[in-house]
């Protein structure tokens, strides 16, 4: 008879052990989903126009994962992959890459930064966060200069109620 209530109480001790170690050892991911990236490069396009520009788009989710990669009509190609590397810049660093760029210039310890191939230090790079959670970045090319391209990036990010900032 005490057997019988004995292994329905380990089970139940095992489940709970189980189930604390699992969230202890798992994270989760907030992350752009595809109709927020579209609703994005929307309007990172809405911006482009309004200073007469075109421009190519890379978005990326929180694990640096291309979500979206858009070279921008009579662009030059070179743009894709800067727009990319900026995104992946602003994500990795967790800061804008004009602000990075900014922060080379002037410090001898960061001016190495510019040798790691996949970062670039040029504005339009910028990270993309929600509730103080970093969701993913984008990266803007093409809009006649680092500041352009920055701009583009901020103003659509807080257009769409994001944040450049945690």
């Amino acid at each position: 008879m005490k057997t019988n209530k004995i292994i329905p109480t380990l089970i139940i001790c095992l489940f709970i052990s189980f189930m604390t170690y699992a969230q202890s050892t798992t994270t989760t991911i907030v992350s752009l989903n595809q109709h927020g990236v579209l609703e994005l490069a929307k309007e990172i396009n809405k911006e482009a126009n309004k200073i007469n520009k075109n421009v190519s788009i890379a978005i990326l989710d929180a694990s640096g994962n291309i979500l979206l990669l858009l070279k921008g009509d009579n662009v030059g190609p070179h743009n894709t992959l800067a727009s990319q590397r900026k995104a992946y810049t602003s994500l990795s660093t967790k800061t804008s890459s004009l602000e990075l760029m900014e922060k080379a210039e002037k410090s001898t310890d960061s001016k190495n930064l510019n040798t790691i191939p996949e970062l670039l230090l040029l504005g339009g790079g910028v990270p993309v966060w929600k509730d103080g959670q970093l969701i993913g970045s984008v990266g803007v090319s093409g809009g006649g200069g680092g500041a352009n391209d920055n701009s583009i990036a901020v103003n659509a990010i807080r257009a769409q109620h994001y944040s450049e900032k945690p």
